[in-house]
């Protein structure tokens, strides 16, 4: 059974507010409900396939921010929104939708602050991920 993950990586002790998730048990088991004996190992491949573009989305998203690329950060937004939706990561997709939003309507005097806050939640998420995995969930 799945069961949430906190800020810290840990399950919540008396209850934790849905938006405060890291992981979203939903989607997880979502996941697991396509590869339900695990046979095909898809959990773990899917998680190796966000590690292995966010390792490649990151620095895209600094080196567009620092150039004011708005067209470079916005991709690499619009990439990373569903990827970490389908991974349980739903806060760093709200973050995402809310850059790409902001971009689209000329709203980007806290940019850099997104950017940051983006890639905060990305290791977040990874952190997590990575401890998920370990725990064989």
């Amino acid at each position: 059974m799945l069961c949430p993950v906190g800020p810290d990586g840990q399950p919540p002790a008396g209850g934790i507010a849905r938006a405060d998730l890291v992981l979203d048990p939903a989607a997880l088991a979502g996941l697991r409900e396509l590869d339900p004996t695990g046979k095909n190992h898809l959990l773990e491949r899917v998680l190796a396939a966000f590690e292995t573009s966010t390792a490649r989305l990151i620095p895209q998203v600094q080196e567009a921010q620092s150039k004011a690329d708005l067209q470079g950060v916005r991709h690499v937004a619009h990439t990373l929104k569903s990827s970490a939706a389908s991974v349980g990561g739903m806060k760093l997709s709200a973050l995402c939708a809310e850059m790409e939003s902001g971009i689209r309507h000329g709203q980007t005097n806290e940019l850099a602050a997104q950017v940051d806050a983006l890639v905060d939640e990305v290791n977040r998420l990874l952190a997590a991920l990575q401890r998920l995995s370990k725990a064989g969930r």
